[in-house]
């Protein structure tokens, strides 16, 4: 099963605040006033940096361990389903024509659903994600 849960690594900074790197990910930079402040602003580099990735068709990583001095961050529920899509189209070895064709609709309609920045229905990425064999699985857990 795919995570999208990343280890980020906060370095505090002379001046205050802090860095925020994520080893995975090593074009995500941010930093924040204070530690929530960081943790905040590092979900919204995280989701940046998987929309570019996305968009470039670049490949998409799977996240290290949460490890000793790092905290974990999660990847917004919106583009996780994406990446988890991007991700599945690639291992399946088919473009979005073939997508499209197994799930009886328009190419634009998968282009749209592989489009970081478009917001798609989920029941829609959990159909594409059933036609190369597989499945969305949502969890909740308590906040930290």
């Amino acid at each position: 099963m795919q995570s999208f849960v990343f280890p980020a690594v906060l370095t505090p900074q002379p001046e205050g605040g802090f860095v925020v790197r994520f080893p995975d990910m090593p074009e995500a930079i941010t930093q924040g006033e204070n530690v929530s402040d960081a943790l905040s602003e590092a979900s919204d580099c995280l989701e940046e940096a998987f929309a570019n990735r996305i968009a470039m068709g670049l490949p998409v990583p799977n996240p290290s361990p949460v490890g000793k001095g790092c905290y974990p961050v999660l990847l917004p529920a919106q583009m996780a389903a994406k990446a988890a899509l991007y991700t599945a189209v690639g291992q399946a070895g088919i473009n979005k024509m073939e997508l499209a064709r197994r799930l009886r609709c328009d190419e634009k309609e998968v282009r749209r659903l592989l489009d970081p920045r478009h917001p798609s229905k989920l029941w829609r990425i959990e159909a594409a994600l059933a036609a190369v064999g597989q499945r969305l699985v949502i969890g909740v857990e308590a906040a930290v």
